[in-house]
């Protein structure tokens, strides 16, 4: 699922104009820890309210705090897994979503990310978690279980969502065998994009770390 597919609560953005203690009064208003700051529709970071509250003057503009906004962002025709990534490391309550432009389009809620993440992966069920990249052109179900049964595994889930300005498709597969990197380096060996993974064993693999940290949160 891309991030534009998402659906999460509208929450405001903050303005450079903006006093500081107003921008805390609508993190309170809408209990998040963070809300993305704009100039007109253009993307210019996201500001804390750690930060906020460190200021001298709460009658000061966000315009005086800029080095203190992050940059960080997700593109609408990104996987909902790039954003989560993004939440978890680093703390955020919420990740901004920006077009090609970098105009903020929505704010996705971290608690939202997960809920949606718990839904996606079916982590009641065991099993692995492969994400691929290709062309249109070079789908081929037929090819992609071939590789999977090779491994003695079975598709439990496939679902695929294509981007509609590149025709790039992303593949979204969970297998029923936890431990999967005989799978995964059988889809590199035939030079699949593979983007994310998640299974049993200790990947290098950039969200294995987050994704103990997620699991640890939706067993509570």
């Amino acid at each position: 699922m891309l991030t534009r597919d998402l659906h999460s609560q509208i929450l405001p953005s903050l303005q450079l104009h903006d006093k500081i203690y107003l921008a805390l009064q609508m993190m309170n208003d809408n209990h998040v820890g963070h809300l993305p700051v704009t100039d007109g529709e253009k993307f210019l970071g996201i500001i804390s309210e750690d930060d906020l509250l460190q200021a001298e003057n709460d009658n000061a503009e966000l315009a005086e705090m800029q080095q203190s906004f992050s940059n960080n962002s997700v593109k609408e025709d990104e996987h909902f897994l790039k954003a989560l990534k993004i939440a978890v490391d680093n703390g955020y309550s919420v990740v901004p979503v920006v077009n090609e432009l970098n105009e903020l389009t929505g704010t996705l809620v971290y608690s939202d990310l997960l809920k949606q993440a718990s839904t996606f992966m079916n982590i009641n069920d065991p099993g692995g978690l492969i994400v691929l990249e290709m062309e249109a052109k070079d789908y081929s179900f037929a090819s992609i279980s071939r590789i999977i049964e090779s491994n003695d595994a079975q598709i439990k889930q496939l679902n695929t969502s294509t981007d509609p300005q590149t025709g790039i498709i992303q593949v979204t597969i969970k297998v029923d065998k936890p431990e999967i990197s005989d799978i995964v380096a059988t889809f590199q060996r035939y030079e699949y994009n593979v983007k994310y993974y998640f299974g049993e064993e200790l990947y290098e693999n950039e969200l294995r770390n987050n994704y103990d940290n997620l699991m640890n949160y939706l067993k509570i």
